[in-house]
């Protein structure tokens, strides 16, 4: 066994483990805190499959801001006992047959497809790499890339504008 499947294996458990405890953790802080841990053992995957942009863009965007924002949002909120709604038997057997449901026919897709034979390109190759995308982006996309910069710009401008309070005069 090469380092490279060892370090797949212990990543997909990691991001497996972590990911059911988003779902059974009791606290939403730690849920939230076991989707972050999912968010880097699928970075790291990323990694594993030489696309290290995607990988940067994972840990940035959803590790960084989304996950902070929704950790924020929890400890802001006031769960409490009181607040929790009732257990529904009936609800909780249904969501069960309808995950089943769902997960048979995500393993009859998979076994019907043709990706199972293929193999994945790893530790060769350029696809994934930051280098060839920041090339294309520059050498064939130039014009919109500058453009679409020119529009984030006159956004947060116009976010600035629209959120600055004015000056009430007395």
């Amino acid at each position: 066994m090469s380092i490279t499947e060892i370090l797949f294996w212990f990543l997909t458990a990691l991001a497996l483990g972590s990911a059911i405890m988003v779902i059974t953790a009791k606290s939403p802080v730690h849920s939230v805190l076991a989707l972050i841990v999912t968010f880097f053992a699928i970075s790291g995957h990323y990694i594993l499959l030489n696309a290290q942009f995607l990988a940067i863009v994972n840990i940035i965007v959803y590790a960084g801001a989304i996950m902070v924002l929704f950790l924020f949002v929890v400890m802001l909120m006031n769960l409490n006992a009181g607040s929790e709604p009732q257990k529904n038997r009936v609800l909780q057997f249904a969501g069960l047959i309808s995950g089943g449901c769902l997960f048979l026919v995500m393993i009859t897709a998979l076994m019907k497809s043709d990706v199972v034979d293929k193999t994945v390109q790893m530790n060769d190759g350029d696809h994934g790499l930051i280098n060839n995308l920041g090339k294309e982006l520059f050498k064939n996309y130039l014009v919109p890339f500058e453009i679409s910069s020119v529009l984030f710009l006159s956004a947060m401008i116009g976010a600035v504008v629209i959120g600055k309070k004015e000056k009430i005069e007395k």
